[in-house]
């Protein structure tokens, strides 16, 4: 079996369950679904969607940092979402971190996420 390498950063909310922010298998990292946490309080700060988006992918880019890798070296990103009329937000909030090519994608509407939080996003990365 490959290694496999846990990442972890002060810079990213800790684990809220039994979980490691990250798995790095060779030259892939798995990145565990992020919500909204402030990682220094590790509370849900923003009330809107907009400022839970953008700390959302402030914790993945803490995490892509960790691994040695950027934003740019996501390959796949999936989006979960409480309300599909958020899209559009979460791509405005996306392309303050994210440049073309941009990674593969999806969005999935759920009925719920945990502490409430409006999104969550998890991803691969290629480094």
């Amino acid at each position: 079996m490959t290694e496999k390498t846990i990442i972890n950063t002060e810079h990213a909310p800790a684990a809220i369950g039994p979980y490691s922010q990250a798995v790095r298998v060779g030259n892939m990292v798995y990145c565990s679904g992020q919500i909204p946490l402030n990682p220094a309080s590790m509370k849900v700060e923003a009330q809107d969607f907009e400022g839970q988006a953008e700390q959302v992918f402030k914790n993945l880019k803490a995490v892509a940092e960790a691994a040695g890798g950027s934003c740019a070296n996501f390959v796949k990103l999936n989006i979960f979402l409480t309300d599909l009329s958020n899209f559009a937000t979460v791509n405005e909030v996306m392309k303050r971190y994210f440049s073309a090519p941009f990674p593969a994608r999806a969005a999935i509407g759920v009925a719920s996420l945990p502490l409430n939080v409006m999104v969550e996003i998890e991803g691969i990365i290629a480094l």
